[in-house]
């Protein structure tokens, strides 16, 4: 009796532990059944400008209602006072805004842009955990952000409140390897059914925008994004288990990479030269009226130029080495450019000017070879240093203008 009774004794503890395993095991099972679904949603590209780069959010499935809650982080108000101004000076306001999935996919229903959804293999701890940060952040005082447009926008903020999750596995695995895609040719390629759009973003960028991106910088992108997520391994398993299309795209694709060769550039260039150098001296009022538009948008345009970097935050514009090529030295061209018009003598500082202009011109060629890292604007060297170099031997040479009186 006293045999069994030891045993007894021994054997209640053993069963215990099993007992609270089991309950463990249990609870677990129940957190994890608990767990809301987590998707990363990535909307195509639209026809309007600030539709080009595409958009995302993150979807978050109530275990319990079934109810699709996505957070989008591109809201913006275009009544908030003084808007347009921070705008310009690239001091954006954005913010987080939870809205029924439903409600956030009727916009781009109508407009025809397609949309899926990559649903995430988390853990149950790990989809709580970003289901709450993603609450919380959401809140009126949380939710406000300053957008950058490379580097803190709808995408960046995606990528990087999935990498918190994950415990920084997602930049590990992303920021050591590259496709050799640059800010730049991002933007001009995502801009390129624009033409307008296009040239603005290869004009305004300065060489910031041309370090190759890891993939965990190139994730500024939605669809990069979506690209770099099926790549990424978590614990021996893809972290993308499954994608889901929602909406059809119904638009124009996005853009695809496409090369931009150098020669067609260069072509140009050299004909335009040689065209204002010839026609600057048989025909001088004829080429100071094109010369006139010219040197007017130039000015202009590096007026632009020189204001982005001085007055404002946006930094991928700043030290643009196409002032060199559109420079506001051009604006001091334009009197003597309206006397030629006229059939007069351009005045004695117009000779000296043309001479500015293009020499600055040349310096922008040394500073391209020069540079450890140039700025990509060497088609724009290619088609405006002949034309400078032209105007300046057809209409800037002393005798070829007839007489200068000073006028």
């Amino acid at each position: 009796m006293a045999t069994n009774e030891a045993r007894a004794a021994r054997a209640l503890p053993a069963a215990l532990r099993l007992l609270a395993t089991l309950l463990l095991l249990a609870l677990a099972g129940i957190a994890q059944a608990a767990a809301p679904r987590i998707g990363v949603a990535t909307m195509q590209p639209g026809r309007i400008f600030w539709e080009r780069f595409g958009h995302d959010a993150i979807v978050v499935v109530d275990p319990a209602t079934g109810r699709a809650t996505s957070y989008n982080f591109g809201f913006f108000d275009l009544a908030e006072p003084g808007f347009v101004g921070n705008f310009i000076r690239g001091r954006m306001r954005y913010r987080l805004v939870a809205l029924p999935l439903e409600d956030d996919l009727a916009l781009y229903r109508e407009e025809g842009r397609g949309v899926s959804v990559q649903w995430l293999d988390l853990t149950g701890a790990q989809a709580l955990d970003l289901a709450r940060r993603l609450e919380v952040n959401a809140r009126p005082e949380n939710a406000v952000y300053t957008y950058d447009y490379f580097r803190d926008n709808c995408a960046t903020r995606v990528r990087d409140a999935v990498d918190a999750t994950l415990g920084g596995e997602l930049h590990r695995q992303l920021a050591s390897r590259s496709r050799g895609s640059t800010y730049r040719s991002e933007a001009v390629r995502l801009a390129s059914p624009a033409w307008w759009m296009r040239l603005g973003f290869d004009i305004g960028l300065g060489p910031r925008a041309d370090r190759p991106l890891s993939l965990w910088d190139e994730a500024f992108v939605p669809m990069r994004l979506a690209d770099a997520l099926r790549e990424v391994r978590v614990g021996g398993r893809p972290l993308v288990a499954s994608e889901t299309t929602i909406l059809p795209h119904r638009i124009a694709p996005e853009p695809a990479d496409a090369p931009r060769p150098l020669l067609p550039w260069l072509a140009a260039g050299l004909v335009l030269g040689i065209a204002a150098a010839w026609a600057g001296r048989r025909a001088p009022r004829a080429t100071a009226a094109v010369a006139l538009v010219a040197w007017a948008v130039m000015g202009l345009l590096g007026t632009l130029l020189l204001y982005i970097w001085l007055a404002t935050a946006h930094v991928f514009g700043w030290t643009n080495h196409n002032l060199l090529l559109l420079n506001p030295a051009a604006w001091l061209l334009l009197p003597g450019a309206w006397r030629l018009l006229r059939g007069r003598a351009p005045g004695r500082l117009f000779g000296p000017g043309l001479a500015l202009v293009a020499a600055l011109a040349v310096a922008g060629l040394f500073l391209y070879w020069l540079s450890a890292a140039p700025q990509d604007n060497a088609r724009w060297i290619a088609l405006l240093l002949p034309l400078h170099l032209g105007l300046w031997a057809g209409l800037g040479k002393p005798g070829r203008r007839g007489r200068d009186d000073g006028r």
